[in-house]
Parts: C-alpha cells; structure tokens; sequence
C-alpha cells in the first residue's frame, strides 16, 4: 500500500508543535478569563467557531492550487469525519466538566494519564502496535512526570462525577487518536485541513446550545485583549495544531502520539513561570524532566523504527483488520 503520509521526523515534528502550540491555550484562556466573564464552555464554542472560520478561509484559498494532488488521496466519508468530529468534542467537553467538577488539577492528571493508557491497549488492541520494554518504561515515565508536574504544583480535591469526566474526555482522546492512526495506515485518512475543519464544525454545532445556557457574548472593558485573545485562540492551539496533530497521528504509532502530546502540560508550566509570574516549584522542575525524557525517548524510538521497519510495528503498510465496528 502506498503511503501519503510524511516521513516519521516530520510527523513527529508536527507533534510537537501542536503539543506545545495546545500548552499556550491554557495561558491564553487565564488571561480572557481575567479579561472577561466569559466561562469555559463559551470559550470552547468560540475558539471551534472561529477556528472553522480560519480552516474554510485556508481551504478555499489553497484548494483550486492543490485539486490535482487531493484527487490521489482516498478522502475520508463524511460519516467517517462526523465521527471524529463527535469524538473532538466530547474530549473537549467533558474535560472542561472534569475541570468544573473537580479542579484543573486532578482533572488534568487524569485525563492525560488515562490517555495514554487507552490508546496503548487501543493500539496493541486493533492495530497490533507493541510497545516493548522500552516503550513502556516511557509510558510510565511520562504518566510520572504528569503526575508529579500536575499534582505537585496544588493538587485538588477528588470528586468522583469529575473524575468520571475526566475519564470520558480520555476515552474521546483516545478514540480521535486510534481513529487518526487507523485512517492513516490505510491511507484512507483524507486531508488533515478537511478533518480538522469538520471536528471543529461538529463542535460548534455541538457546544453552541451549552454556550447559550453558559453565556455566549463576554462582559468585558477591554474588548481589544479579548478579541485578540479570542482569534489567537481560534488560530493557533486550534486551526494550526489541530491540522498538525490529525497530520502527525496518521504516521505515527498510535500510543507515541498521546505520549509527545504531553509536552502540553510542560509548555502551561513553562509559560505559567515566565509570563504570569507563577512560582517556579521542585515538582515543575521534576515533572519537566521526567515527561521530556520520556517524549524524547519515544521520538528516538519511533524515528529509528521507521528507519529499519523495527520497534514496535511498521509505520507504514498494510495492517490487521479492526476487531471492532468502532473504528
């Protein structure tokens, strides 16, 4: 089978800048609710709005340029997209509820450590991916370090209901991210621009009658951050990491990806120090070591799979059927 995707390192790049492009998010999102009035939910419809207004304004500009090179590539169904849109929003509702219900703290960690959790059995499970020893000792470094980071710089308290959001958001990451891999491998993804363009649409379509009981429009006296804020929002951790990360995923194995998305976490840290002025702790310096050494093992671990078709599973080429209707 051939294959459309880019090569393993840039694949892996393209991870790691949605991973770091998706920290800056938290950042920006504290300053629009210092800013503004604006809660969670109204944020997320807006940043899916204003994102699928980036997404058609790039694809009715590019499209006619690359008609040509589009029609080689299998296009994914809209049935196939909506699904991935739906899997998109309930990762990004139900994380925000987690968030409410139980604190930012204890809703993280357990929904980035479950993730990779679930993508790893979801791998092993329908595509055959092993991890090996190797790999799983990063599993278990990251998932560590994301404790340690999170947990060590407040902690929360635990609330069963958030925790039970919070592992619904995982079980939607961990759907879009099996999906994305599966697609790829079949070479059946379609184009990451479209893809993302529809998350994003069925989670506008989906988060805008919670942002109407939430309050849509801010209250605000500084319409000039907020609005700033808002179309970096829409632009950056959205339209361009999103394009990046449905990119990436689609080459490379599927339980590396949810673990070098966890440079998210470390990029909120490092911006929470630098720019707002947050206290630099033992448990930010830890957490940090241990979730890059982890991410940086797994990218040499996956670049020299690619290299000699060995460590854990081929990155390219035919693959065992699924054993389930899900994906």
């Amino acid at each position: 089978m051939s294959n459309h995707s880019p090569a393993a390192g840039r694949s892996l790049l393209y991870l790691v800048v949605a991973g770091a492009a998706w920290g800056t998010a938290g950042a920006a999102a504290s300053l629009l609710f210092l800013a503004s009035d604006l809660g969670p939910l109204a944020l997320s419809f807006w940043r899916c709005a204003g994102g699928l207004v980036v997404l058609l304004g790039v694809l009715a500009v590019r499209r006619p340029a690359r008609r040509g090179r589009s029609a080689q590539a299998s296009p994914a169904s809209p049935l196939s997209l909506i699904g991935t849109g739906l899997m998109f929003t309930l990762f990004q509702a139900a994380y925000f509820a987690a968030v409410r219900d139980t604190g930012l703290a204890v809703g993280t960690v357990v929904t980035l450590g479950a993730g990779p959790v679930l993508i790893a059995l979801g791998g092993r499970y329908w595509m055959g991916e092993r991890l090996g020893r190797g790999g799983v000792a990063a599993v278990v470094g990251a998932l560590g370090g994301l404790a340690v980071l999170v947990l060590g710089s407040g902690g929360g308290e635990v609330r069963p209901l958030g925790v039970g959001w919070a592992l619904l958001s995982a079980a939607g990451y961990a759907g879009m991210t099996l999906r994305a891999r599966w697609l790829g491998r079949r070479g059946a993804g379609g184009d990451p621009l479209v893809t993302t363009a529809w998350s994003v649409a069925v989670g506008t379509v989906c988060l805008l009658p919670l942002a109407l009981l939430e309050g849509l429009l801010p209250h605000t006296a500084d319409w000039g951050r907020v609005l700033w804020l808002l179309v970096y929002v829409a632009t950056v951790p959205t339209a361009l990491a999103y394009a990046l990360y449905f990119t990436g995923a689609a080459a490379v194995r599927a339980a590396t990806v949810s673990v070098i998305m966890l440079i998210e976490p470390v990029g909120a840290a490092v911006i929470a120090v630098g720019l707002l002025g947050e206290r630099l702790t033992g448990a930010v310096v830890l957490g940090t070591v241990l979730l890059l050494s982890a991410v940086g093992a797994l990218i040499v671990a996956e670049a020299r799979g690619a290299g000699t078709g060995s460590g854990g599973g081929p990155v390219a080429g035919p693959a065992p059927e699924p054993q389930s209707a899900v994906m």
